[in-house]
């Protein structure tokens, strides 16, 4: 019997801070996801969440080239793309509460400053956007879960990482050292002229974490292969750890190979030691037989994804992994082709020749849909599979009212609001507000399900729900027209007065929904509407 779950009432929560050194995009959010399927395999429940040292108050209005994607929970938060990773690899419940920026401390400090609650006071960093900060890490804390980790976004030595990583200082002051435990991440270069790894680059890392009072207790060190013992043990000695304490986090092909990797350097049972918790044996064993099903499949299937945000490889991160997700369910591999929209200037572009499959992400502005309605109009004629999420989606209806419908100016409220045919539009309450700062259906919405559809089929049931991130909704002062043509409306909203799912009469699989699927999708549990897509691809490739 797992005696951790019999003693969760009798202990305190304990608290997990990942931090990272040397430069950016080490993997910080992929270790505190690792950590946290580990954890679930021993049997313990784990609450997550990321702090992110940026003013902006969430990532919504980021540039997706600067930011990466912005992924959106069940309760309407949008948050940082590290959430998606959390979601793919743990059980976590993951809401508003589990990312927040600096801009939404300070914007709470201030608001209760001018509330006067802090009765004339002078406010100042340390103690109350410090005690801000503890108090939104606590409240996780008090979930109900056995661990919380925390992971806190940039480097160490960021201006604006200090108050974070103050605060976390205090907290283990606190709650004390065996329920708290700081995992620092850094970079251990190998110098091929040299012939030999580096470790200074660690041990500057860690020794500016000194400087602000925090003592690492495990290091991850990014490398190109495993670290060899002499190394790990010089750089236990400069960096005040044990050397059993310095864990190889190196490169693998495979984001989903991470916790295998690090469960072999023995993280988890550092990590439980350290904080004295009991638990059962971790059981991977679902885990490996996914990861092992990656290197058996021997069938490719090629995925043209139609965007205008390609140039950035987080720009499209939840869909990525739900394509990877779904090839893994249909025992191949997606081979995923990213086209600039901007590039596509007609239905015969060889950008899109060898697609055995074609989606449209979603996305904001009007550049490039030109490009994403004759991709769809490509997809639609040929017979090509089709998934179109989000914008996609509305691209395809406009370029079904164009070319099926003879609606030759078909458009959306947002691109060409004179047009004469507006087949997407704002909806009604949105109609006097300004366009770029309207309200967005935003979070998990119920959608119903028709029956004899491509969607029907993909979920196996008539109620889901799905996240929304979107302003504009399927017009339905045209939908008898666009029906009567052969479009099919295959998902509504519970009181019908929202169409979420659209389909094409007579096609292999041609498939657009309102909403962005790829933020439910797991690898040991793939979303429908993506396996069906790569099904249909991989019998339409071999059809060829």
């Amino acid at each position: 019997m797992n005696r951790a779950r019999n003693k969760r009432q009798a202990r305190s929560v304990k608290y997990v801070f990942v931090t990272g050194g040397v430069m950016s995009s080490l993997g910080k959010g992929i270790a505190a996801a690792s950590l946290g399927l580990l954890l679930e395999s021993r049997g313990l429940s784990i609450a997550v969440q990321k702090l992110d040292p940026y003013i902006n108050v969430d990532p919504g209005t980021m540039n997706p080239y600067e930011h990466g994607e912005v992924f959106v929970t069940d309760d309407g938060a949008e948050t940082d793309l590290d959430l998606g990773h959390y979601q793919r690899f743990t059980k976590a419940v993951l809401t508003r509460a589990s990312n927040f920026t600096s801009g939404t401390v300070y914007d709470s400090v201030i608001s209760k400053e001018r509330e006067g609650k802090f009765l004339g006071k002078t406010v100042q960093v340390i103690p109350h956007i410090t005690d801000e900060i503890k108090s939104r890490i606590k409240a996780l804390g008090e979930s109900g879960s056995d661990v919380v980790i925390v992971e806190i976004g940039g480097t160490v030595g960021d201006i604006e990482s200090l108050p974070f990583l103050e605060a976390v200082r205090q907290i283990r002051s606190e709650v004390g050292r065996e329920n708290c435990i700081f995992i620092h991440l850094t970079y251990v270069p190998y110098a091929s002229a040299a012939g030999e790894f580096k470790t200074k680059p660690t041990q500057h890392s860690v020794k500016e974490m000194l400087k602000i009072g925090i003592q690492p207790d495990l290091l991850i060190c990014r490398t190109r292969s495993l670290i060899p013992d002499n190394v790990k043990e010089r750089i236990a000695l400069f960096c005040n750890v044990e050397t059993a304490s310095v864990i190889s986090g190196r490169d693998a092909d495979s984001i989903y190979e991470v916790p295998l990797i690090l469960h072999n350097e023995g993280l988890d049972e550092m990590v439980v030691s350290h904080l004295n918790i009991w638990t059962g044996k971790p059981n991977l064993s679902r885990w490996r037989k996914m990861f092992e099903s990656i290197n058996r499949a021997r069938t490719t299937v090629t995925i043209a994804v139609v965007g205008k945000y390609v140039g950035h490889s987080d720009a499209y991160k939840s869909l990525h992994e739900a394509l990877v997700h779904a090839a893994m369910a249909n025992r191949c591999k997606a081979d995923i082709r990213y086209v600039d929209s901007e590039n596509i200037k007609s239905e015969d572009s060889a950008l899109l020749k060898g697609a055995d499959g074609v989606l449209i992400p979603g996305g904001f502005g009007e550049r490039g849909c030109e490009g994403k309605i004759k991709a769809a109009a490509r997809a639609r004629k040929r017979g090509i599979p089709f998934f179109g999420i989000c914008l996609g989606m509305q691209m395809a209806v406009v370029e079904f009212a164009r070319n099926v419908c003879g609606m030759k100016k078909a458009n959306t409220g947002e691109f060409a609001p004179d047009s004469p045919h507006l087949v997407i539009d704002f909806m009604e309450e949105q109609k006097n507000i300004k366009k770029m700062g309207g309200t967005m259906r935003v979070g998990a919405y119920p959608c119903v399900v028709s029956s004899g559809t491509f969607a029907r089929k993909a979920y196996g049931k008539a109620r889901i729900s799905e996240r929304h991130r979107h302003r504009l909704e399927f017009n339905n002062n045209y939908e008898e027209r666009l029906v009567s043509a052969g479009l099919i409306i295959s998902g509504r909203s519970p009181d019908s007065s929202l169409v979420e799912i659209v389909e094409v009469a007579g096609h292999p699989w041609f498939v657009g929904c309102q909403f962005h699927p790829e933020f439910l999708s797991t690898p040991l549990s793939p979303h429908p509407l993506f396996r069906d897509f790569i099904a249909a691809a991989l019998k339409s490739g071999k059809s060829k």
